[in-house]
This record gives structure tokens, sequence and C-alpha cells, in this order.
């Protein structure tokens, strides 16, 4: 998609187009416990995965350990990736492509930097209000993962 600008220094026309932007979002297993979810500061608001936007020049998988300190206190270990979720209306801010991986905690998690709360989660007692396609991310995991 191409959007039209005008140059504020010489007028003409520019044109730019408009991508995507890439996002992650880190399953983290808590050994015999369950999964970490975070309930978000800011909207959209509701229960999420940890997560958060790719940083210029960062891997996917330096930004999902970033993230996963930044917003549970834990340093986690990286097993595997469940998959890459693109629909366009999956973030109401904008379009927004999720590479979703799955790691290991230990610790204490502790809620940090867009997170007001963090939760231990089993696959049955899952919150209802949960933010972005983060639903369908979690049938796919207890379906495609954890069961298989």
């Amino acid at each position: 998609m191409k959007d039209r600008l005008i140059c504020p220094h010489c007028g003409k026309v520019v044109q730019f187009y408009k991508k995507p932007f890439p996002t992650v979002d880190i399953i983290i297993e808590m050994e015999g416990k369950g999964i970490i979810l975070i309930k978000r500061k800011n909207p959209p608001y509701g229960w999420a995965l940890p997560g958060g936007f790719v940083d210029y020049g960062e891997s996917l998988e330096s930004a999902a350990l970033r993230e996963a300190k930044e917003e549970t206190s834990l340093d986690v270990e990286l097993i595997g990736q469940l998959g890459a979720y693109s629909d366009p209306s999956r973030d109401p801010r904008q379009h927004n492509i999720s590479f979703v991986f799955i790691a290991k905690g230990k610790g204490t998690p502790m809620a940090g930097d867009d997170a007001k709360e963090v939760g231990i989660f089993s696959k049955d007692n899952i919150p209802e209000n949960l933010a972005f396609d983060h639903g369908k991310i979690l049938q796919d995991y207890f379906e495609k993962w954890v069961s298989g």
C-alpha cells in the first residue's frame, strides 16, 4: 500500500510504502506450574503473552529474550517457535506480524515495563479477556505443542 506525502522542503510528492511491524510473543512455560501471561498496563488492555516490537538491528530471538526479561523479570531459554501470526486485524493499533516463541522460565516472575501484573495459568484457567489474537495463539499452542 502506498501513501502520498508532500515534502515540506521541496514541495514534491513523496511516496512511501506502509509495511507491517514485526513483533514477538513468548509463551513462557514454568515447569509444573503453567504458562505466564501479563496484564497489560496500556491499551489494548487485557491479559496477554509477554512480547513486543522488534527493534531495528535486533534478531527475533534477541527481541524475544529482551521482551521476556522486560515484562516478567525472567531470563528465559528459547526452546522453539510456534509460528507467525499475520492477520492484519490481530492488533487494533496497526498491522503487526508476530513471531511466537516458546521458552522455559525459572525463578519468580515479576511485572515490569508494560506489564501491570503477571500470572501463571494452566490450560484450564486461561483468562477470558485476552488481548490481540492471543486466544488463537494459545489454542494452537495447546493443540500443536503441548499435546503433540
